[in-house]
């Protein structure tokens, strides 16, 4: 046995998908890493197009990088070899090791999951090195048994690595006996022999009150139960993976931001810190719904189809509501893909998001685009131009904007003048994500809205709810227990 399969590892696997698996993972990270021990969070597959960019030049899912943050390490492409992201209702850009490999339809993506496979084990290796204990997510359910020839996300991953499984299930969606028990019932018995216990998450009210629900659970499947997780309050302070989580912190304040939910939206995270500042309210605009008439903000987030989120925005009606909008005096701010909407047209000669051609943009700066094969991937830093405030967050997308408006930048990154503002300076583009967790650009940009500076520190706020979120699973679930099954293996 080589040494890195005899790494202690857990697999964290859930009855659906949003039952809490990431947090859970995120919380175990901390609090084990608070043990001493040398933690890595892993996860084979996800399917997200909300991205983080590594140092090492890749692309992971953003839980991953939280989990990473939550452990005390720098997030690496190996902790999510495998990456899928949307482009289509059929399709998807599949993302190995932090890089593209491929677009496939759905259907013919297990053609590729023997190489898949491959990469995602040497993954593991790669995680594995030097750590003292490896945390796994799986992806949606295993109970998806349709699914499980060839799976590399939940128990075909487990088999081919050896790793044992507990299975968390979500009461608060209701149903949690049967999640649990069911998934039992439909998994093959060699898949059931992975599985060393269940925790139940997301519980409101009196945990005495499902002590029977509990033993039942038990009796049933035969599965020990590592405890029941009430609801942990401040979840919605960590970075979200989906953009439904999106939500202001309490009641709101006077400031408001409206962000468009496109089809494809992609790397919302710009939204994280906002959503926690007390004099502002988020809202995340929904297909249909018309841009409020008090909005100060709208944004015009990241997209996987620029052309095709344009079409979309177009059929919600929201091209005539964000022309209304900078009328009554109103700020605009597209990010990446949104920037390259406000131009006057985003060309793709090549096809590289869809089929070739060009489309015609907003109108609301004088810049254009064109759509590159080679894709910006890193990391920077930098300063606003307006303010004098430095700035840090990453690139990621393709395609090059120039134009009239280019001459009036919003950020300097790497002594080059980058994106575009309109004469008024109230239609603004760039391409620079995560902008606003710099807590004095936050401040001088929601001045200018109007907001109070709350002198909220976002990045500290961050790691006190892990600290917090640590604390609640040291209390209500049995890590020790969780630990001897990791270190016990399969």
């Amino acid at each position: 046995m080589t040494a890195s399969l005899m790494i202690p590892r857990l697999m964290i696997q859930g009855t659906g998908s949003n039952v809490g698996k990431s947090v859970l993972v995120a919380g175990l990270a901390r609090a084990y890493a608070r043990r001493g021990l040398a933690v890595r969070p892993f996860k084979p597959q996800n399917m997200s197009n909300n991205a983080a960019v590594t140092a090492d030049g890749g692309e992971i899912g953003r839980a991953q990088a939280l989990q990473a943050r939550a452990a005390g390490v720098p997030p690496s492409v190996h902790m999510n070899p495998v990456l899928l992201k949307p482009e289509t209702e059929t399709g998807a850009q599949v993302i190995l090791q932090g890089q593209r490999v491929a677009q496939a339809r759905a259907r013919d993506y297990a053609a590729l999951k023997p190489r898949l496979l491959e990469g995602v084990l040497e993954s593991l290796a790669k995680v594995s090195e030097g750590a003292d204990l490896v945390l796994v997510e799986g992806a949606g359910s295993p109970a998806e048994v349709n699914l499980r020839q060839g799976d590399i996300a939940n128990m075909g991953f487990a088999e081919a690595a050896r790793v044992p499984v507990v299975l968390a299930g979500d009461i608060d969606r209701g149903g949690v006996i049967a999640q649990i028990v069911g998934t039992h019932a439909l998994l093959p018995a060699e898949d059931c022999a992975l599985v060393k216990g269940f925790m139940i998450n997301k519980f409101r009210g009196d945990i005495d009150l499902f002590s029977e629900g509990y033993s039942l659970i038990e009796t049933r499947t035969g599965w020990p139960g590592f405890g029941i997780l009430p609801w942990f309050a401040d979840a919605h302070r960590l970075p979200a993976e989906d953009a439904a989580d999106i939500r202001p912190a309490g009641a709101g304040g006077p400031v408001k931001i409206v962000c468009l939910q496109l089809s494809r939206i992609a790397n919302f995270d710009d939204l994280d810190p906002l959503k926690l500042e007390p004099g502002v309210t988020v809202q995340m605009l929904l297909p249909g719904e018309p841009v409020p008439g008090d909005a100060d903000l709208v944004i015009i987030p990241g997209s996987k189809s620029t052309r095709g989120d344009l079409a979309f925005l177009r059929a919600q009606g929201w091209e005539v509501d964000l022309a209304a909008h900078w009328r009554r005096g109103g700020v605009i701010l597209g990010i990446c893909g949104g920037y390259q909407m406000l131009g006057r047209s985003v060309a793709d000669p090549e096809g590289i998001e869809g089929p070739p051609g060009e489309t015609q943009g907003l109108g609301l700066l004088d810049v254009t685009t064109e759509m590159v094969p080679e894709k910006q991937l890193t990391r920077v830093t930098g300063t606003d131009l307006a303010s004098g405030c430095p700035v840090e967050g990453y690139e990621i997308h393709i395609g090059r904007t120039d134009g009239p408006d280019c001459v009036r930048p919003v950020f300097q990154i790497g002594g080059q003048p980058e994106g575009a503002q309109s004469a008024d300076g109230r239609v603004i583009g760039a391409y620079l994500h995560g902008m606003f967790t710099g807590d004095a650009f936050r401040t001088a940009f929601l001045e200018r809205l109007g907001a109070e500076a709350s002198g909220s520190a976002y990045e500290a706020d961050v790691d006190r709810v892990l600290d917090r979120l640590a604390d609640h699973l040291e209390t209500h679930l049995d890590l020790d227990g969780l630990l001897a099954v990791a270190r016990a293996g399969v």
